[in-house]
């Protein structure tokens, strides 16, 4: 990583980490998805963008592997999602050979915007949620 991206990505998770996060969770209808952690086996919850297209749920990750939810879910692809304000179960799935900027594209807008701008490494996610 170069070491303009290496600033980016320090900048956005100490930014994300302290003040985004926690607040972004206390919204009723914000997008969240809970993984396990892959050393301490707690819940751990984190305000996402994404679509729901039928039984899947797609986002982009901004830092692609380096994201903590992404190493969370190779550890153990098992997630929820709360899409508007419901909880569902499903089972991640890492897409690398998935275009993530042309998939930026079929999601919410302003969170496209910001996943571009800050983003170094994206990475495609896919929830197929259960029934």
């Amino acid at each position: 990583m170069t070491s303009r991206a290496e600033r980016k990505y320090r900048a956005a998770t100490a930014f994300q980490r302290r003040i985004g996060n926690p607040l972004l969770r206390r919204l009723p209808f914000q997008t969240l998805l809970e993984t396990r952690g892959r050393v301490s086996g707690l819940p751990r919850t984190t305000p996402v963008g994404g679509r729901r297209v039928g039984d899947a749920f797609w986002l982009v990750s901004e830092f692609g592997e380096r994201s903590q939810y992404v190493r969370n879910i190779k550890a153990d692809p098992r997630v929820r999602v709360r899409i508007r304000g419901r909880w569902h179960t499903g089972t991640a799935r890492l897409l690398p050979d998935d275009d993530p900027r042309a998939r930026l594209r079929a999601l919410p807008r302003f969170n496209s915007a910001a996943v571009r701008a800050f983003g170094a490494g994206l990475l495609t996610v896919r929830v197929d949620l259960d029934g």
